[in-house]
């Protein structure tokens, strides 16, 4: 029995495209006979595409869904499914849609099942198929310090793509191979099955799986790239970036994605922004918020203060009798507005420190501090215990 193409390839029945995709990039890699040992890479190699090609094809993921993996083999061999398409149209005694196997010529039913069942008329099909097409987005990201962002920085990153090959210019083969009309479609780029519904028989037009709609094969496939055309490369790019971006957010490349399809444009390169945290500064959009220690006589009798920024330091006069806890704003000194003029502000909240320990001429001046205040000291629980306990 042959190997289920979803076995072939590692993945779930309900894998998604890219996943898919992934999992056939890993597979191809390993058994590449340009690189692989084992014995029999090749036919492994043949099989881990083939299994790529009709699980990334919609129509036939859905025929390989519903037949099983040997049914859809035989078909495929047959050139269609329920029969074969030339027997399509002998079967029609006593069904109102049995004579669609013939080419669907006169059929008024055939657009109606093109919509149930994606297959139709396969020239506009194939058409559209064929036409330019833009490569899929990419994304990575960068990570930054707050210090990178409050004055923007360019950034230099390296990821691993997939671009065009290099080999065969994306060919898929060499310059100088043997080109063959394809002994699947003869030519026409396009295969037909038959299938039973319960509506009848239905006519399907489809891209041809072996030469995937250009009606002609090669006598031997790049080695480079395998026939994909595509080979993944690593690629050290240079992002700007602005000051006051935030994490998060997201910047554009154009055209740094990956490679278009039938003489497409590329993709784009999406970079999503991450900030690290920052071991002075929190951030709320543009603003700043700093905890700032200051001592008890620092916070009674007032004075100036020097406060980090982030790009070096501000003074902050503090008033007289300030109470732990209380907040002071900075204008001007938070984080520089995107693409915009000013910057935000440094909000500061102040934390009066109680020592733990005092020589006898502090412990002295505080006790007779208190007392000149009314305050009851008890001299076993400490006067500055007594003020932690306040807070």
């Amino acid at each position: 029995m042959s190997e289920d193409f979803y076995d072939v390839l590692g993945v779930s029945r309900d894998a998604t495209e890219d996943e898919i995709t992934q999992a056939y990039r890993k597979k191809a890699a390993e058994y590449h006979p340009d690189v692989s040992e084992e014995p029999d890479a090749e036919e492994k190699f043949k099989k881990v595409k083939k299994a790529k090609e009709v699980l990334t094809d919609d129509e036939k993921r859905q025929m390989y869904d519903q037949l099983g993996h040997e049914r859809f083999e035989q078909a495929e061999k047959r050139g269609g499914v329920g029969g074969g398409a030339g027997g399509a149209g002998g079967r029609g005694q006593g069904n109102p849609f049995g004579g669609m196997g013939g080419g669907g010529q006169g059929n008024p039913f055939e657009d109606i099942f093109s919509q149930f069942f994606g297959g139709g008329r396969g020239q506009g099909q194939g058409r559209q198929r064929n036409r330019p097409r833009q490569g899929q987005n990419l994304r990575t990201q960068v990570t930054l310090d707050l210090e990178e962002v409050y004055e923007g920085v360019e950034k230099q990153f390296t990821i691993t793509r997939p671009e065009t090959c290099s080999e065969c210019d994306g060919r898929g083969h060499p310059e100088d191979a043997e080109v063959n009309t394809c002994p699947e479609c003869n030519g026409r780029g396009q295969t037909t099955t038959v299938r039973d519904t319960p509506l009848g028989r239905v006519q399907q037009t489809q891209t041809c799986p072996r030469c995937e709609g250009s009606g002609e094969t090669y006598s031997e496939t790049c080695s480079a790239c395998g026939g994909d055309g595509v080979t993944r490369e690593e690629a050290t790019l240079s992002v700007d970036i602005p000051a006051g971006i935030r994490d998060g957010q997201t910047l554009r490349m154009e055209s740094e994605g990956a490679p278009g399809e039938n003489g497409g444009p590329n993709g784009d390169l999406l970079i999503d922004v991450a900030v690290r945290a920052h071991d002075d500064f929190e951030r709320e959009g543009d603003d700043l918020y700093h905890h700032l220690p200051i001592s008890f006589p620092k916070a009674v009798f007032g004075g100036t203060v020097e406060v980090p920024t982030v790009d070096g330091a501000a003074e902050l006069d503090i008033p007289e009798g300030t109470q732990s806890g209380e907040e002071f704003r900075i204008r001007g000194e938070g984080m520089p507005h995107l693409r915009g003029r000013g910057h935000g502000d440094l909000y500061v909240q102040v934390q009066v420190v109680t020592p733990e320990e005092l020589n006898e001429e502090q412990r002295e001046a505080l006790e007779a501090f208190a007392e000149a205040g009314g305050e009851d000291i008890d001299v076993n629980e400490g006067f500055f215990e007594k003020i932690k306990n306040s807070f």
